[in-house]
């Protein structure tokens, strides 16, 4: 492990499991990179555009990690009193993202045991993120290589991602490993709940003190 990710897993207080699991799934934003603050930056900007009038509000929006992009466009919306394009919004805001992806860190501390991990056992991604933005962040930050798997809402029926089970329970799926014998690493509320209801270990990731 780095001296980076020894800080990180010192400042986060990380309890990783001592036990094996069969299947180890993790989720992209706040969990694997630090990608929430530039989300946040990139959801403030195309939410202004759509017509809040005033920034967003910071501790909503990390209330809303792992819920699919057009529906957290549209609670935006009506956290503000607006009625937005959830669809129209969420392709705004990915393209503003996409253009300062290359600030985001890596969660060393996290990626450094999904290496460790995954030369043994499998290991997956399920985000709440959309393919068109997930599948070109793991690629330009270097996890290509480490996540073959990666599970998104369009992976599940539509309206069926976090909090519901099925995008973990469709990862497990993939690596063919039995839900009870996968831990998830979650940084959100939502997750938390969906792969707890998928019938699985949950390790959180409370990546928020790296701010």
């Amino acid at each position: 492990m780095s001296t980076i990710a020894r800080r990180q897993e010192d400042a986060m207080q990380i309890q990783f499991p001592t036990v094996a699991y069969d299947g180890y799934i993790f989720d992209l934003d706040g969990t694997l990179i630090h990608s929430m603050p530039v989300h946040y930056r990139a959801w403030d900007a195309a939410m202004r555009a759509a017509g809040i009038p005033e920034q967003l509000d910071e501790d909503y929006f990390y209330s809303l990690g792992g819920i699919p992009t057009p529906l957290v466009a549209v609670m935006l919306g009506e956290h503000y009193g607006i009625t937005v394009d959830g669809e129209q919004v969420a392709h705004a805001k990915e393209k503003i993202y996409l253009e300062m992806m290359t600030e985001v860190p890596l969660i060393e501390a996290v990626v450094d045991f999904a290496r460790r991990m995954s030369a043994t056992r499998p290991v997956a991604i399920a985000t709440g993120g959309g393919p068109d933005v997930a599948i070109p962040t793991v690629q330009a930050l270097g996890l290509a290589d480490l996540f073959k798997i990666i599970v998104t809402p369009a992976d599940v029926a539509p309206g069926r991602g976090k909090p519901h089970p099925d995008m973990f329970l469709e990862a497990a799926r993939r690596i063919g490993a039995t839900p009870a014998r996968c831990v998830v690493f979650e940084d959100a509320k939502p997750g938390m709940e969906g792969a707890r209801a998928a019938g699985m270990a949950v390790v959180e990731v409370p990546s928020r003190l790296l701010d």
